[in-house]
């Protein structure tokens, strides 16, 4: 039996010469799920309730933006040289972390415009951007891309994965099964999620949920990277997503510990203000 013959159609479905893809719909859905789960909290909390559709508009479009920047920047040698394809998104290249960055910078503007502790937004959007993260993934699942080394099938049928994920973790090209480190971080961000829906009961001071959230993610995501074979490299084998990741738990913990010693009063994040 041909294995590639049993690979997901990475179109959903086509309307005239429009194709859609399972990824943009996947990333689409991850959008809208971690949008309204971030606006019911935001409520709760005591934000307005346009106040996560509002920051939303601007949110969205520019982390796509950011996220084909910094994937451009990583590959200047090619982009360089082929300028035109720099705005050829559509054709694929975007990387998460930049998406991360111009989401971050964005949402800090927008808190400090209407005069929201950004913090505070942070930690009420943690949990959400998470859920977006677990699902996007999936997207590189049905486009087959995002993959790691290669494995042998008893390796992946030894994790107990279903036999239509295990067909879709063969690549033609490579005439191998491979690591699937899409599935790595999904599952990784679910217990990070799970984590951070705990951790609102428990009231922890405020930021730390987001700092939380940075580490956590940076972690799985340096040894994760290591895995995959399509990484992005500052200079020689220097992996661009492992050093972001190694930054990110260094900022996250000094943030939490300079926090501890020296913000008085405390605020938890079940404060009202």
């Amino acid at each position: 039996m041909n294995v590639y013959l049993m690979a997901i159609d990475p179109v959903a479905f086509s309307i005239g010469p429009l194709s859609v893809r399972w990824y943009g719909i996947l990333i689409a859905l991850g959008i809208v799920l971690a949008y309204f789960m971030a606006q019911r909290e935001a409520v709760k909390r005591g934000l307005h309730e346009d106040f996560m559709g509002d920051m939303l508009l601007w949110a969205v479009p520019i982390a796509i933006i950011s996220a084909r920047i910094y994937y451009v920047a990583m590959k200047w040698d090619y982009y360089g040289a082929h300028p035109g394809k720099i705005i050829q998104i559509w054709n694929g290249g975007i990387a998460i972390h930049g998406a991360l960055i111009g989401a971050f910078i964005t949402a800090y503007i927008f808190a400090k415009k209407r005069g929201v502790s950004f913090l505070k937004l942070a930690d009420i959007a943690a949990p959400s951007i998470l859920v977006g993260q677990i699902i996007g993934r999936w997207g590189n699942f049905v486009n087959q891309e995002a993959y790691g080394g290669n494995v042998s099938r008893e390796f992946l049928e030894g994790l107990f994965l279903p036999n239509w994920m295990i067909e879709q973790m063969y690549i033609p090209e490579l005439a191998s099964y491979v690591h699937p480190t899409f599935l790595y971080e999904s599952l990784w961000n679910i217990v990070a999620l799970i984590i951070l829906l705990v951790a609102r009961k428990l009231n922890w001071r405020r930021g730390e949920m987001f700092f939380f959230y940075i580490i956590w993610y940076s972690v799985g995501r340096f040894f994760i990277e290591g895995l995959r074979t399509d990484s992005l490299y500052l200079i020689g084998d220097l992996r661009s997503a492992q050093v972001v990741s190694i930054i990110g738990v260094a900022v996250g913990v000094v943030c939490i510990v300079y926090r501890r010693l020296n913000v008085k009063p405390v605020v938890r994040y079940l404060d009202k203000k």
